[in-house]
């Protein structure tokens, strides 16, 4: 009877064991974001929906963050594993410049994403028709801690303004933007990022309300010259957002997919794998996923090397890199 229990004591041992370790083997993945009304956040509920559901004992989350310097930082504190962030801002985070400066932050490319375009957004009603009249107007130039404000101050610098002596300047998220700029509280705001973004459209179809883009595809020659040539031409064109009748002629970034320089090959390879094979689960999330092509992922696509993991299976795939 008592040999009998040993073992029956012994077994619950093992067992008790081996769910010990089962669960010390589950991979926990944070995937910083964006605030709720841009796109990174539901294309990183998707991406976390994806890998959760296909990388074993792993569970991936979305975090709801200020947007890319924020990403690049919760990557350099360990916080974060993943990070959708605009290449500008990887760019001044691997050489510990700008919002970075004296912590170079060690990032790797997974993924070049889309296309993030500038929008500079206003109303009638305002008296803001031309970049130009922003002196002298309440704007935001988007939340602290996102690369909506690194690329804003570039914008106005290249335009010819200053951003703290021509404008008073507010620090404000885009649903935010939008409802400040509904109740007239600010006369225009920033907000660099996909098509279309949710609260964007949310301001267009306001009723009584009617949208203005102020176009500032002029400056980008500007930009380039102090700015690695990071930046290109886009349109946003007409009909995008409600109440919208003619193209905006905006400037434009990529976005990439970041992490540290501690994530295994294998690892990545089996991420960016996922990304690639479900995309449609993602297109159906945001359809900017659409863009998440193999044809995009060209070196000079993203200023950030590459993690070793994501170039092999890119070049299993036919990508020139």
């Amino acid at each position: 009877m008592i040999r009998g229990l040993k073992i029956a004591l012994s077994a619950a041992a093992f067992a008790a064991f081996a769910l010990g370790g089962a669960q010390a083997q589950q991979r926990t993945i944070a995937i910083g974001t964006g605030g709720t009304g841009g796109v990174y956040y539901p294309l990183g509920g998707g991406l976390a929906n994806v890998l959760s559901k296909n990388l074993p004992n792993t569970q991936a989350t979305a975090e709801v963050t200020g947007g890319s310097v924020d990403n690049l930082k919760l990557i350099n504190s360990g916080q974060s594993e993943i990070g959708f962030s605009m290449a500008d801002a990887a760019l001044d985070a691997l050489n510990g410049v700008e919002k970075f400066k004296g912590n170079k932050v060690p990032l790797r490319t997974l993924m070049v994403l889309y296309p993030n375009i500038m929008h500079v957004v206003s109303i009638e009603g305002t008296g803001v028709n031309t970049m130009a009249d922003l002196k002298g107007k309440r704007v935001s130039t988007g939340s602290p801690g996102s690369a909506t404000e690194v690329m804003a101050f570039r914008v106005i610098e290249a335009a010819g303004l200053d951003k703290d002596k021509d404008m008073k300047r507010e620090r404000l998220g885009v649903a935010e933007s939008v409802n400040a700029l509904k109740d007239r509280k600010i006369d225009a705001f920033f907000w660099v990022g996909g098509l279309p973004t949710a609260a964007v459209t949310d301001l267009g179809a306001t009723p009584g309300v009617k949208i203005k883009l102020i176009d500032h595809a002029d400056i980008v020659g500007k930009m380039n010259a102090k700015y690695n040539n990071l930046y290109a031409a886009a349109t946003i064109k007409a009909g995008t957002y409600p109440g919208q009748v003619s193209d905006g002629k905006m400037t434009a970034v990529w976005n990439i997919l970041v992490t540290g320089n501690k994530m295994s090959d294998q690892e990545a390879y089996n991420i960016v794998k996922l990304i690639v094979d479900k995309k449609a689960d993602l297109v159906a999330v945001h359809k900017e996923a659409r863009n998440f092509t193999v044809e995009n992922q060209i070196k000079g696509n993203s200023p950030v090397p590459w993690h070793p993991g994501a170039v092999k299976f890119f070049k299993e795939r036919g990508a020139k890199m």
